[in-house]
């Protein structure tokens, strides 16, 4: 919020009382109204611009830096953030702002599921003191199937989101199908959203333009999941916002892009980017500059380029006065570059603060505590949780998607021959209630996994060998979380995620070396998909076909039949 008091300060500088606190003189700056690059200057005062344009201020700035020839651009917004993905949204926003990605809207299911509920409002007040800009969703939903979900996400909790300024959005609703079937609960929700005129963001992958349509008329206003050019048209043609997405699972931008200008569609200015919530090692050049960079790579005229990731997202959630431009009265939060066809800038100012200042990042301390977070709580295994009776399981037919399938594997056997391509699967509730026993095909022959790090937190544990199975999950308990893969002697890797067993304290850069690791022994062992880290987390996420894991058992998406039953421990 801009205090009177902080206008009337401004007003002191306009009017000669004092001088600003930063100028940059003589630099080339983006003018996102006129779409055009000017040379001028930009007067900043505190976390505000005051005045950008040819004029100097007239009395002489705190700090004066000569901008000739060089270019300033609004600071990078990273419009879809699940800062969950083996990193913190603190860790995650130091690394993003090292290469001008210095506003970021993300999950809020971590604060929300992991944290009493005046916690995790205090926590997100505590976000506020970070250099960078962090807004949030606010979940309707836990992508996966529970008892507890409509108690959990309830109208009230969610009304109490909806209150605070930092929300811009609900979603992403990957629970569409109980909406579109007239869920009342979703309704509400839907209801309290155009209340407050925020927007809503989908999740429909694969959707047809039926169900397209549907939604839109339910409410949601934007999405991310295009694959296809006709993915793209579609939901253009219905009034969506799209995002186009370049992450690990998904790397579609480049393509979507050059079928954009292969068409000759001028909708640039509906179009945003994201690397949605893809893990450290996917991130090789930065955040949002290298989509930039892409978008240039394909031909895209540099205005629109820097627009799709700063202008277009301000515009579209209504916050033009905060980022997304370098105007009067706009949060001090800018990006300058040698030149515009290298998106990667050697000075990051967020909010008026230096974060790279002459290519050096400037050193800052951690400010989140973590503390309020649900604590880890080891759950001890018995013998009767390493036996399996049924056959069905579940089939990996990619990273993400799979299908059910009958085991032919004799389950008393304490150790599966490779050749069978198939593993144990075990769930254990994080509570130690209950259980879920079942097969797995085509995850290779890793001996053994455990892992805290799952869609509900519930704890997951795979493998070909039950000795190696039980020798992974007690180091993972001892270890107070994380993903931990063993033989029958030694653990092999592991990724350490003490935050309640769901994040790491490790910064994005100290933490690369634990998940190549385990990403390199995953595939030494058989592991042939693209994303390890994804196929774990998307076990338990019902929305995506076709078979899922849940507090429940193995679920059919499509039909909701449950055909292999938890177990009470």
């Amino acid at each position: 919020m801009w205090t009177m008091n902080e206008r009337r300060r401004g007003l002191e500088v306009i009017n000669g009382e004092r001088g600003p606190s930063l100028c940059i003189q003589n630099v080339t700056y983006l003018n996102s109204a006129f779409r055009t690059w000017e040379t001028g200057s930009i007067w900043i005062d505190g976390r505000r611009i005051l005045y950008i344009g040819p004029e100097e201020p007239p009395i002489e700035a705190d700090e004066t830096i000569d901008g000739t020839g060089k270019f300033a651009v609004p600071g990078y917004v990273e419009p879809h953030v699940h800062p969950s993905q083996l990193y913190t949204i603190e860790t995650y926003a130091h690394f993003g702002s090292q290469t001008g990605t210095t506003v970021y809207i993300a999950d809020n299911l971590i604060p929300y599921m992991e944290m009493e509920e005046r916690d995790a409002h205090r926590w997100l007040d505590h976000l506020q003191q970070l250099p960078e800009q962090i807004y949030s969703w606010v979940r309707f939903d836990s992508q996966t199937r529970s008892a507890e979900e409509a108690d959990v996400f309830n109208e009230d909790r969610i009304a109490s989101w909806l209150k605070r300024e930092d929300v811009l959005l609900g979603g992403e609703l990957t629970a569409w199908p109980a909406l579109m079937n007239g869920s009342p609960r979703l309704e509400a929700m839907m209801g309290a959203m155009k209340q407050r005129r925020l927007k809503v963001e989908g999740h429909l992958p694969g959707a047809s333009e039926r169900t397209l349509v549907r939604m839109r008329l339910l409410g949601v206003d934007g999405d991310h999941e295009s694959m296809t050019i006709e993915d793209v048209r579609h939901r253009l043609q219905h009034g969506y916002a799209v995002t186009l997405r370049y992450s690990s699972i998904r790397p579609d931008l480049p393509h979507l892009l050059r079928a954009i200008r292969e068409k000759g569609w001028d909708v640039w200015d509906r179009l945003m980017m994201t690397t949605d919530g893809s893990t450290p090692l996917f991130h090789k050049k930065g955040l949002m500059n290298e989509l930039i960079e892409i978008a240039l790579q394909e031909g895209i005229d540099p205005i629109d380029a820097y627009h799709m990731a700063s202008y277009n997202v301000a515009r579209y959630y209504d916050r033009l006065d905060e980022f997304g431009q370098l105007t009067t009265g706009c949060l001090a939060t800018l990006n300058i570059l040698n030149d515009p066809n290298d998106p990667t800038p050697v000075d990051v100012l967020a909010k008026g603060q230096w974060l790279v200042r002459e290519g050096e990042v400037v050193e800052r301390r951690r400010v989140l505590d973590w503390s309020n977070v649900r604590p880890f709580t080891s759950v001890p295994c018995t013998a009767a949780d390493f036996e399996w009776t049924s056959p069905d399981g579940i089939e990996l037919v990619n990273d993400v998607i799979t299908k059910r399938y009958e085991s032919t594997v004799d389950r008393t056997l304490d150790a599966i021959p490779p050749s069978f391509d198939e593993s144990y699967l075990l769930v254990i509730g994080r509570d130690g209630t209950w259980r879920v026993n079942t097969m797995l095909k085509g995850f290779g022959a890793i001996e053994g996994l455990a892992s805290s790090y799952s869609t509900s937190g519930d704890f997951v544990i795979i493998g070909t060998s039950k000795v190696a199975m039980r020798r992974a999950y007690e180091a993972m308990c001892e270890a107070g979380g994380g993903i931990f893969l063993a033989d029958e002697s030694n653990v092999q890797a592991y990724i350490p995620l003490p935050i309640g067993g769901r994040l790491p304290d490790l910064s994005f850069e100290d933490i690369r070396p634990f998940e190549q690791r385990v990403r390199t022994y995953a595939k030494e062992k058989g592991y042939r998909l693209g994303d390890f880290i994804y196929t774990l987390l998307f076990l338990q996420s019902t929305h995506l076909p076709y078979v899922r894991i849940t507090p429940e058992g193995l679920i059919d998406v499509l039909t909701g039949e449950s055909f292999v039953l938890s177990e009470k421990r």
